[in-house]
């Protein structure tokens, strides 16, 4: 049985077997896609707390809708619970998720077509920093950045290039960067063209939390979050920031909530861009919070980082080429070009051997982003199972054997992804690696 699947089962059968399927499926593979965690049974029990009942609009002691006593407590716990977490002095828990908490900070504090710098989307960037198609590049001007030919950040090509754009936000973080980032240089460069800054941490938050990965909060106006990832919590966003004046705002008007950066952000959610907060979603993010607050956490994200340096130590070994030969984070982004396999179909043959990847565009990349050469992969899901070096030395393994397998975009000895597979299904079969918040 599936934890907290029975009165599904009895409901509805036809869902609860496809809820049976996805979560077998996620027992059964070595997930890697960097973005992807498991939640704990507290996490997902909150979820399913009555508070998914409730209809919130505004914020604690100013709602629109009676009953909120309860509503406003769990909110106001996981605000607290944030702000001392990541040592920031106001926080907003209510974005849906990541993309709607990084259009709030657009909203808030910029005017349609101000001038942004993010990392761009083929370097690495994420949607909201500036890509073509989106928000952030319809209604903003948007001027990416853009690492080296290796991969590799330039801070002095990005403060060049802010000096003749000046930006009114200033962007650093993204979700296909292997490297640290130093927002400590960031800010620099933002100061001294007058923009703000936002970190956009959705893929770090858990190494800064466990204190492996550069603090952005020290640095920056405002910082960005999804709740799940690394933090394994439930799919949400979060806003992180200080409690200073906008830029511009005169002595006098500088005490008004709304003239700084907490007020306006709070506006731009609701009613900016937001209704009534999904509070039972609240409430999942104030137990991932807690739990991400004890030492065991600080070791997990410490291990994440061991297994991907691990894991990248065994990939190149095996002569993969991999975007700024490494990596210091949670993730790892392979170049495939060099062995002749376009990055699309090694993700897919991954998959049919029980590995979980994504296909994702690496820099210079010369294919369309839906063919693109590179594989991302990290270590988030696969140390939360338990997983340790040890096993990084397997999956490395089992990556060059299945790109042997291969020539071009054919498998030329099927034989070997059966036997990967029947390999994968042994480890995770086996009950040394369980998964949280699912038991059969």
């Amino acid at each position: 049985m599936v934890f907290g699947f029975e009165h599904v089962r009895r409901m509805d059968p036809v869902a609860y077997d496809l809820a049976v399927k996805e979560a077998r499926k996620q027992s059964e593979q070595i997930r890697l896609i960097p973005s992807e965690n498991y939640a704990s049974s507290a996490v997902l029990e909150a979820l399913s707390t009555s508070f998914a009942n409730k209809y919130s609009e505004g914020y604690a002691g100013r709602r629109y809708y009676e009953g909120q006593e309860f509503v406003d407590q769990v909110e106001l716990l996981a605000i607290e619970r944030a702000k001392k977490l990541f040592g920031a002095e106001y926080a907003n828990v209510q974005p849906y998720s990541g993309s709607p908490a990084n259009l709030a900070v657009y909203f808030a504090l910029l005017q349609p077509g101000d001038p942004v710098m993010g990392l761009g989307l083929p370097a690495g960037g994420h949607l909201t920093h500036g890509a073509r198609l989106n928000f952030s590049s319809v209604y903003y001007q948007s001027h990416p950045y853009v690492g080296r030919e290796d991969g590799w950040l330039d801070y002095d090509q990005i403060r060049d290039q802010a000096l003749k754009v000046r930006p009114r936000l200033l962007i650093a973080g993204g979700t296909a960067y292997p490297r640290l980032w130093d927002f400590a240089a960031m800010a620099e460069i933002a100061r001294e063209v007058g923009a703000y800054l936002l970190a956009d941490i959705a893929h770090i938050n858990g190494l800064i939390i466990g204190k492996v990965h550069p603090d952005p909060v020290p640095h920056c106006d405002v910082v960005s979050s999804t709740t799940h990832k690394l933090l394994r919590g439930p799919r949400g966003g979060l806003v992180l920031g200080k409690d200073r004046a906008l830029q511009g705002v005169s002595e006098a008007d500088a005490l008004k909530r709304i003239n700084r950066i907490p007020g306006r952000i709070d506006r731009a959610i609701i009613p900016g861009i937001q209704g009534g907060p999904h509070v039972n979603q609240i409430a999942a993010l104030a137990v991932a919070l807690e739990e991400a607050s004890r030492p065991d956490y600080a070791a997990y994200a410490a291990q994440v980082v061991k297994n991907a340096r691990a894991l990248a130590e065994g990939l190149l070994d095996r002569g993969f080429d991999l975007v700024t030969g490494g990596t210091d984070n949670h993730l790892i982004l392979i170049d495939l070009r060099n062995k002749g396999i376009p990055g699309w179909r090694f993700a897919r043959v991954l998959y049919e051997a029980g590995i979980e990847a994504n296909m994702n565009s690496v820099p210079n990349d010369p294919n369309p982003p839906l063919k693109p050469a590179g594989v991302r992969i990290g270590t988030p899901a696969v140390t939360t199972r338990g997983m340790k070096e040890a096993e990084m030395a397997h999956i490395a393994r089992w990556f060059g054997e299945l790109a042997d397998a291969m020539s071009g975009e054919e498998v030329v000895r099927p034989e070997v992804v059966d036997r990967v597979r029947s390999e994968i299904l042994e480890v995770t079969g086996s009950g040394r690696f369980p998964v949280p918040g699912i038991d059969f």
